[in-house]
């Protein structure tokens, strides 16, 4: 080619040592040209064609690899394969020229790998084994065996030697590796055993405290797991670290239907005694306890006569009590609140008397376990109860407030 052009401009009566370096120009120029208009084609026009036609296909899947660019870089390796093969009309750079090519060639053969992997990720999400089995760390283990490849392919190629040469070395300088490679090896066995042993899917709500996590998992990579707290705030946790260290994983509460109520109310012990004629007289129109107050009379006063009490002493013998019948209460009372689910553990017991007073504990579970409808049926119980402590004869501990303290010094002045 070099001689063709040479040859015409001498013919046109150029001075030979000129027409030498001009015909190199004119080739360069040709050979740009000639990879421009290539590039033009493969980019404007083929892969606006290969686009055309994935839009209009019925799947889904090929879809995202246009989304993630997998072809734009392979749409730039025939212009570089004209640079190759005109590569011969500079003999003394025609080593060079084809070596970068090729490394330029794998280079770009690498990163649309990456890329499809990016795709195959995308793709797999839209399943709901995902959330399940995520695959994302895996893929990452993938890419960078990739790059590892690549990358010693293309030195290779510049300096003219075997791979395997190289790959000889890095044998060598394992060592090395691992220590580079930590992190990932780390992320990836974490990731294996999150996976084997069920411990973390996508939208599970775990907590961390020691990495101030507490929300729902929103991507599981190889080397981090992100983690969108209720505020909205994103925390990244290594991978690793949820197998080293302890997190709470709250998936049990959305599967089983329910979200656990387990709250106390604290009773002013000195109002607490027995109840008296009048008050059973009261309680026996609550629709609630008037069945078991019925019942429980009749138990007590057959167990007195039975073994002879000498009922004018109220110590003597068995007698309902305003707390204990207040418990039954807020047992029937939760047994048949419409948002309170039945078949799971209801319970309303004493807790160890505090210097805040008797706490009562309610323990159960709604039927839902949505936050936001979770606190207002807990919330709706609880106001219940707090407003109908007063009708049992029992007062609620409360600290005394600024209030409390000048209402009892006007009161001793008064």
């Amino acid at each position: 080619m070099i001689e063709i052009i040479n040859n015409l401009l001498i013919g046109y009566g150029i001075n030979e040592s000129i027409a030498v370096y001009l015909s190199y120009i004119i080739a360069v120029i040709f050979i740009v040209l000639a990879s421009i208009v290539v590039d033009i084609i493969s980019k404007k026009v083929l892969l606006k064609l290969l686009k055309v036609s994935i839009s209009r296909s019925k799947t889904k899947w090929d879809d995202v690899l246009i989304e993630k660019k997998v072809f734009e870089r392979i749409a730039r390796i025939p212009s570089v394969l004209v640079i190759h093969l005109f590569a011969p009309v500079f003999p003394d750079f025609q080593s060079w020229i084809q070596r970068i090519v090729f490394a330029y060639i794998i280079f770009n053969i690498m990163v649309s790998l990456s890329r499809a992997l990016d795709a195959v990720d995308k793709i797999y999400r839209n399943y709901e084994v995902s959330k399940e089995r995520p695959i994302k760390g895996y893929l990452q283990v993938v890419k960078i065996f990739i790059s590892i490849m690549a990358t010693v392919i293309i030195i290779s190629i510049l300096i003219d030697r075997s791979p395997w040469l190289l790959l000889s070395g890095i044998g060598a300088a394992t060592a090395v590796l691992l220590l580079i490679f930590q992190n990932s090896i780390l992320g990836l066995v974490a990731s294996i055993q999150l996976a084997t042993n069920d411990m973390l899917q996508i939208g599970d709500w775990i907590e961390m405290p020691s990495h101030g996590a507490d929300g729902d998992v929103i991507d599981i990579s190889l080397h981090t797991v992100k983690v969108q707290n209720w505020d909205k705030t994103i925390i990244t946790i290594p991978t690793y670290a949820l197998i080293s260290n302890s997190f709470k994983n709250w998936r049990g509460m959305h599967s089983s239907g329910g979200r656990r109520i387990k709250r106390s109310v604290y009773v002013d012990m000195t109002s607490i005694k027995f109840c008296d004629d009048e008050m059973l007289e009261r309680f026996k129109g609550i629709q609630y306890i008037k069945e078991y107050i019925d019942k429980k009379l009749e138990d007590i006063d057959k167990y007195n006569k039975e073994h002879s009490i000498d009922s004018t002493n109220i110590v003597n013998g068995r007698h309902l009590t305003n707390i204990g019948t207040f418990r039954i209460y807020i047992e029937n009372y939760i047994k048949n609140h419409p948002r309170i689910n039945e078949s799971m553990t209801q319970m309303v017991r004493q807790l160890q008397p505090t210097e805040n007073g008797l706490p009562i504990e309610i323990y159960a579970f709604t039927k839902g376990t949505v936050w936001a409808e979770y606190e207002a049926v807990q919330s709706d119980i609880f106001d219940h109860i707090l407003a109908i402590v007063p009708v049992f004869g029992l007062r609620l501990y409360q600290g005394p407030t600024g209030f409390d303290l000048r209402q009892t010094r006007s009161n001793d002045l008064s």
